[in-house]
């Protein structure tokens, strides 16, 4: 079953949208990253969703690995990479920067979510891994 058509993986992005949308229900558009960051982690974690917080990437360039770091926002249950924005609006370097990050990481799939947006759903993007796509993801 493609990732796209994945029961479980539709169910846990829907959770993570549902979690951003009630952070920006009760902050609203206008803070900080970070602000928004700390809030959605609360509720993923009171959905009782696995979270991981500033996940260090190793760097590898030219199978080497550098001093320097990637960092995850966050990860839901071993499978969804969120990237947390407050732009005034997404852009495709958006985009690719979280398609990066799943592939260097070997993520399935994320959800670029900016919340200074006045409405959240014009600020949510899922991106997929499509070197990732296979029918058995770790269950939610």
């Amino acid at each position: 079953m493609p990732l796209l058509d994945n029961p479980a993986v539709n169910a846990l992005t829907g959770q993570a949208i549902g979690c951003a949308m009630e952070v920006h229900r009760q902050l609203g558009p206008g803070l900080l990253e970070s602000v928004y960051a700390v809030c959605l982690v609360r509720e993923l974690r009171r959905a009782q969703l696995h979270v991981l917080t500033d996940q260090h990437l190793p760097l590898f360039y030219k199978g080497e690995q550098l001093g320097s770091t990637l960092e995850l926002d966050i990860v839901v249950n071993g499978t969804l990479v969120i990237e947390v924005k407050a732009v005034q609006a997404l852009a495709p370097i958006h985009e690719a920067q979280l398609l990066t990050y799943l592939k260097l990481a070997g993520y399935p799939i994320g959800l670029l979510i900016n919340f200074n947006v006045p409405l959240l759903k014009d600020g949510v993007s899922r991106v997929i891994n499509k070197e990732k796509l296979r029918s058995s993801v770790p269950p939610c």
